[in-house]
C-alpha cells in the first residue's frame, strides 16, 4: 500500500504563511532571471545599432529574439506566482479575521459568565432596603439640623405697627440726646418734686448756730 499511495506525511502541516513565503522565494528568483535577460537584451539592442543590414545583423536579432521569448516566459510565470500569493494573502486574511472573532467570542462568553456570577451575588431587595435607611437617616440629620437651628425667644413674627412705633421713639430718643446730652435732665423733669426718698440738703453754718442759741 505504501508503495502506492505512499506513507503519510509526518511532518508539521504546510500552511498558507510558509507557501507564501516559497512563493516569494520563487518570485525574487524570476526577477533576478528577468534582470540578467534585460541586460543581454540591452546589449543585443545596442551591438544592433551599430551593424549594418546583413547576415550579422540577422543572427543577433535571431538571438535577442530568443531572449525576449525567456523574458515573456519568465514575466507570464511572475504573474501567475503573484496572483497566487495575492489569493493566498486573502485567504490568511480571512483566516486572521476569523481567529480574531472567534477570540472575540470566547472572551465575551468568559465575561458574561463572569457577570453572571458577580451580579448573581447581588440581593436587589437588600439594595432598596438599603437606600430607604439612607433616605430615612437623611431626614434624620435634616430634622437635627433644624432644631440645633431654632432660636429661643424670639417672637415668629413681628407687627408692622408696633415696628413703625419702636422706630419713632428710637428718633426720639435720640434727638433728645443730641438736645440735652446724655447726662442732662430734660425740661419737662427740671419742675418735677423731688422725691421723699431723696436727703435734704445740707445746712449752712448759720443756721446751726442760731438753731443752738
Amino acid at each position: 500500500m505504501n508503495r502506492l499511495f505512499g506513507s503519510k506525511p509526518s511532518g508539521p502541516k504546510p500552511t498558507l504563511t510558509g507557501a507564501i513565503t516559497n512563493i516569494d522565494t520563487r518570485i525574487a528568483s524570476i526577477d533576478t532571471k528577468l534582470k540578467a535577460l534585460n541586460g543581454e537584451l540591452s546589449a543585443y539592442q545596442e551591438k544592433l545599432s551599430k551593424m549594418r543590414d546583413g547576415p550579422g545583423k540577422q543572427a543577433i536579432k535571431q538571438k535577442a529574439l530568443k531572449v525576449l521569448q525567456r523574458r515573456k516566459a519568465y514575466e507570464a510565470e511572475k504573474d501567475k506566482l503573484e496572483a497566487q500569493v495575492w489569493n493566498m494573502e486573502q485567504a490568511q486574511t480571512m483566516q486572521d479575521n476569523l481567529k480574531n472573532v472567534m477570540t472575540q467570542v470566547d472572551a465575551m462568553k468568559t465575561t458574561n459568565k463572569e457577570l453572571r456570577k458577580q451580579y448573581g451575588k447581588i440581593d436587589i431587595d437588600k439594595i432598596e432596603r438599603l437606600q430607604d435607611e439612607m433616605a430615612d437617616l437623611l431626614d434624620v440629620g435634616n430634622e437635627i439640623q433644624e432644631s440645633l437651628a431654632r432660636g429661643y425667644d424670639i417672637p415668629d413674627e413681628v407687627d408692622e405697627a408696633e415696628l413703625d412705633a419702636e422706630l419713632e421713639a428710637l428718633g426720639m430718643e435720640a434727638e433728645l440726646e443730641q438736645e440735652y446730652g446724655s447726662g442732662a435732665v430734660p425740661g419737662f423733669l427740671q419742675d418735677e418734686v423731688v422725691p421723699e426718698f431723696v436727703d435734704e440738703p445740707p445746712q449752712t453754718e448759720e443756721k446751726v448756730k442760731q438753731a443752738a442759741g
